[in-house]
Order: structure tokens, then sequence, then C-alpha cells
């Protein structure tokens, strides 16, 4: 075991401490002596060295171990230069598991995760000063103990790119340098937790941390681990059937520009549009014209070729990053795709996914209802879908304290039924489909603090005609307009706003002289609390339903979260009591002045659930 002080910026090499008061039993494994009785400590920053990014199919190479301030120690696991202590993780396991050793360190689930392959069970109060730093500022867009340590220390620490340099894997950088930088991270972690919990005690977030962020480490762990079944085979199949339906949109394309080109180069596109057929260029960019997709949408307005390239792009891309990027990403090991959900990304509080992306799947339409046909149950088992209804409407409801709102959601009348009907001036009887669309439109518009010019092109409709929509709104709905002028005048006052569970996001260009940041930064102030919110209820729901489901010791296990929808895998002799327990769960997760309500329901695949 190797031992480093942080600040001396170096190794110490080899040693070993005890007491004279306990002196452990001694043996020497691999040539490092280690001490393999339980650890006596108050606390314990650990952190893992691995062959990789993929705690699930990658391997440990080392870890790093402090128990006091200033000095570390890095224990050699799998490094392909020993001398290596083969046992550490057996020793170590009874202490990363023992609940009453608080547990500290940097993005504490991919460690946790990684221990999970090796049988270990990290438990115990954890300290993870990566969510303490982004619950302080989730406007900051890095959250690397690298920034932190160099924001709150300013000590600046060897990144992680130099030490590799060109080698393969962490396990074949020498040791001495190997444990400068390891021990260094545990040291870091260990440094910057008094600092960074004490500021979330002064800003009043500590609630916020131990009671939502911190147990939903164990249950995103839970679900990285369980992943989800996918349909190889169905996948095959749609990649086949994309590959025809884009071979005719490339046909149309084609037979209208009058020749054929590369459909993905922007710059032969640029000439196509703009040289070819002569369309007004509307964005100036560096390499030429745009052809973006907002510039797309407006040529579209005048001609047929830009839909065309639109369509050709969504299903392109749904080819390429969806159907036929899933079979790659199955694990030997498992036989399911494991996401990584991310705490510490969006600034309202949402959790996001990455590697895959599985947040970002299309919803409407045939081909939205054929991705999800692909994510499918065990033998035996089902998928149950269960999504909150109009969330941020109903949150807004209470934020507001609207009487329209309450109202609507108590009776449980048609929202977007009754915008309509306020808005056009009619029975809601007489309601459109169009119209209703018109009003879901502005619902949700008002929720992001929409502005006449933003609804004119949501609508394709003259902006005067998108204001008066806005006005008449308001008008029905004072209580919406007296929250958000509220909303925003306390943001200017006290920098920040917060959502009900009280996460804060600083507001610092809310009063900026410049109009449009100051704007922007208005909308933000008006959604933040609402979708913050969201975030936080659907948080409090999973871990009311992870703690149910045990207390039952049920076997049905959470495997996604898409934003307001909770995806679980079921035995099917659950279905009827998971269910009942997941809708019941997150309707009560949170109480409002409306009521929560939950669509919920079950299939053999995700599209049947949905």
């Amino acid at each position: 075991m190797r031992q480093y002080s942080l600040f001396e910026n170096q190794a110490k090499g080899d040693k070993q401490e005890a007491t004279d008061e306990k002196k452990p039993k001694d043996e020497t494994l691999g040539s490092v002596p280690i001490a393999y009785s339980p650890l006596s400590i108050a606390e314990l920053s650990f952190d893992i060295e691995a062959t990789g990014r993929n705690p699930i199919s990658d391997s440990i190479v080392g870890i790093s171990l402090c128990v006091e301030k200033g000095s570390a120690y890095y224990v050699p696991v799998s490094h392909a230069h020993g001398p290596n202590v083969t046992d550490a993780l057996v020793i170590l396991k009874e202490t990363l598991e023992d609940e009453s050793i608080p547990k500290v360190g940097h993005n504490l689930k991919y460690d946790i995760l990684i221990l999970r392959q090796e049988g270990i069970h990290v438990k115990g109060i954890l300290y993870d000063t990566m969510l303490a730093s982004y619950l302080l500022n989730p406007n900051k867009p890095d959250h690397s103990l690298e920034n932190v340590g160099l924001e709150y220390l300013m000590y600046k620490k060897r990144p992680f790119t130099e030490v590799l340099g060109k080698l393969h894997s962490f396990a074949e950088v020498p040791l001495d340098e190997a444990t400068q930088y390891a021990a260094e991270d545990a040291a870091l972690s260990m440094e910057l937790k008094n600092i960074l919990f004490e500021k979330l005690k002064n800003e009043g977030l500590e609630d916020l941390y131990f009671n939502i962020e911190m147990p939903l480490i164990y249950i995103l762990i839970d679900m990285e681990e369980e992943g989800v079944r996918i349909n190889k085979e169905r996948l095959e199949e749609l990649s086949k059937e994309l590959d025809r339906e884009l071979g005719i949109i490339e046909s149309r394309i084609y037979a209208i520009a009058g020749e054929s080109f590369n459909i993905n180069s922007p710059k032969q596109l640029q000439k196509i549009l703009f040289e070819k057929l002569g369309l007004k260029p509307l964005k100036k960019t560096k390499t030429g014209y745009s052809t973006g997709m907002d510039v797309l949408e407006e040529l579209s307005k005048t001609h047929e070729l830009p839909m065309e390239i639109l369509n050709y792009r969504t299903f392109y891309k749904l080819k390429t990053t969806y159907v036929d990027a899933l079979p790659k990403l199955i694990d030997k090991k498992t036989g399911r795709v494991h996401t990584s959900f991310n705490q510490t990304v969006t600034a309202t509080g949402r959790l996001s996914s990455s590697e895959p992306n599985l947040q970002n799947i299309p919803i409407r339409g045939d081909w939205g209802t054929k991705v999800r046909e692909v994510f499918t149950a065990d033998e035996g088992c089902v998928l149950i879908s269960a999504d909150y209804s109009q969330i941020e409407l109903r949150i807004l409801a209470h934020m507001s304290d609207d009487e329209g709102l309450i109202d609507a959601f108590k009776k449980d009348i048609d929202i977007h039924t009754r915008t309509a009907s306020e808005l056009f001036g009619i029975a809601k009887e007489a309601v459109t489909d169009d119209m209703r669309r018109v009003a879901k439109t502005v619902n949700f518009g008002v929720v992001y603090g929409i502005s006449p010019f933003g609804l004119s092109e949501a609508l394709s409709i003259p902006p005067k005609e998108a204001a008066a929509f806005i006005e008449q709104y308001f008008d029905k709905h004072p209580g919406v307009k007296q929250y958000m002028e509220n909303t925003v005048k306390a943001a200017q006052q006290q920098g920040y706003v917060s959502t009900v569970m009280g996460r804060k996001r600083p507001t610092p260009e809310i009063n900026s002289h410049n109009a449009n940041i100051r704007q922007q930064a208005e909308r933000l102030a008006i959604n933040t609390p609402v979708q913050g919110t969201a975030a936080d209820l659907i948080k409090i729901a999973m871990i009311n339903i992870r703690n149910r489901l045990k207390e039952k010791n049920l076997k049905t296990k959470m495997v996604l979260q898409i934003h307001d929808e909770l995806l679980f895998e079921a035995p099917e002799n659950e279905i009827e009591i998971a269910m009942g327990l997941i809708k019941h769960e997150m309707e009560s997760a949170m109480t409002l002045s409306v009521p929560l309500r939950v669509d919920i329901g079950h299939g053999k695949n995700w599209s049947e659930a949905h």
C-alpha cells in the first residue's frame, strides 16, 4: 500500500501505519504490506481507478483510500507491472460494506457500481463532493474533481489525460506515478467534503442532499446495473425498413433537386438550396449559409425540398443513433443495455441519460411506437410504464395559486380543452382538435415564459395574433401572471430561484443591461421552479417506490426514468400489486393544491406498456 500526502505532491513509498495500542496482523501480499483487520475509522474517502469508464464492463486497477485530511493511500490491485495487492478488495469489503462508516468521494455512483461487479455492496451515508458542488451551483457545466478542487482549494490537479499519455489503460501507468495521481483523488475529496457540506448547510440545501439526491445514488446504481433488455432481431428488421424509407426519400430529394448529391454534406446542400434553387439564405455561418433545422423549417414554407431534407434527417438520426447503435451497446455479460443516469448535468435538477441516451427516444408517431417495441421484458415478466399526467401544469397551478387552473385540475377537466374554450370564446363542446392543439402550445409555452414571437413561430401565426392569445390567457389566469411577475422580481432581488423542495438555481443575468440576455434569464427564472419541482417530485417517488418494493419483498425493478415517466420490469405474478403500489406512491409523493395523476399500463414491451 502506498501513501501520498496532498499538497506535498510526492509519493512517500510503501508504508503501513499502525498504532502501538492496536497493532493488526500484517501479511505481505504481492510484496506490498497491508493490514487486514477491520478499519476503525470515523469516515472513509475512496476512489477507484479502472481500465475504462464503463463500470459494468471494465475492471478495477486500484483503489485509493483516505481516512484523515491531507494524507491518502493507493492500493494497486491489477497493475500491468506490479506489485499488486490481489486480495485488497476482499480485505476492504467489510469496511466498505459497514453502514456505520460514512463514505466520501467524487462521483461515488461510478465507484460503487464498479465495486458491485466485484461483489462489494457499499453501504452507509454518502458524501459525494461532485453532487455537493452541483447543488451549490447547478449552472456550472463542469463539476469534475479538477474543476472543483481548483475552485474551492485553489489546488490544480494533474489531468487524467496527461497521466495516461499514450498508454492504453491506467493499469500500464508506473506505480509511483499512479500513486501520486490516484491517492490525490481520495485526499482531495476528503479535503473538499467539509468545505462543500458546510456550504450546503449554510445555503439550506442539506435536506435536499440527504433526503433526495443521496438516496437516489443507490437507486440509480440499481437501475444502471439492472439495465433493460433489447430485442436485437427486431432492431435488425427496423434497420432494413429505415433503409427502404431513406431510399425513397433520397429518390424524391434527387428528383426535386435535379441531381444527386451528398445529403449529409452541409456544403453540397448549401449549393443546391441557395445557388441552384435560389432560396433565400436566413443565417450566415463560418462555412457559408446555415442549413440547420430551424432554417430548413422556415424554408419549407416556400419550397418542398427543405421539408424532404428534414424528413431524411429525422429517419437518418433514428437509424444511426438508435436502431443501428443499440445492438452494439448490448453488454455481452448481461445481454442488456445499461445507460448511465447523470445527476449533475441539467441546471433544473432533472436527470439526464447517456451512453446511450434513452431519454431522447421519439415518443409520437409510428416510428416512436416501433422503436419502443424493441425494449422488452424477460420471459415471465412484463414492463410497467407509469407517467405523470400534465405534471408541470399541475405544479404551475400549485405555485401560482391560480383559481382557474386549480378548479380545472380538481374537477378533472381537460386543461387544453378548457384553455381553448377560453381563448376562442366558445363552449368546451365546440372545441376542435386544431383549437386544442393551439391551446396546448399556449399552456406549455406559458410554463416556459414564451414570448409572442416564440408562440407565433411555434404555431405559424402572426406575432400580433400570438400576443393576443397570451394576453387572453393572462386575463383568464391572473394568478399565473402574478406568479411570473413575483418570480422574476424575487430573482432580481435575491439572485436565484428555488423549487418547492428548496433546490436553488442562480440567475446571474437577470439584471443584465442586454435585453436579450435579461429576457432569457427571466424565462429561466419562470420555468426553473416548475421544472425543478417536477424533477424533485419524481425523485421522491422513485425513493418511496424503491423502499416500498423492498418492504414487500417484491422482485419488481425500476429500469428507466424518462423525465416524467418511470419504467419497471415486473414478474407476471406481481403485476397487480406492483401497479397499485407504483401509482399510489407517485400520486402521493408530494402534497399540492391539486391532485397528481399517473397514467399506468403494462405489456411485453415498452410500446404496449406506454
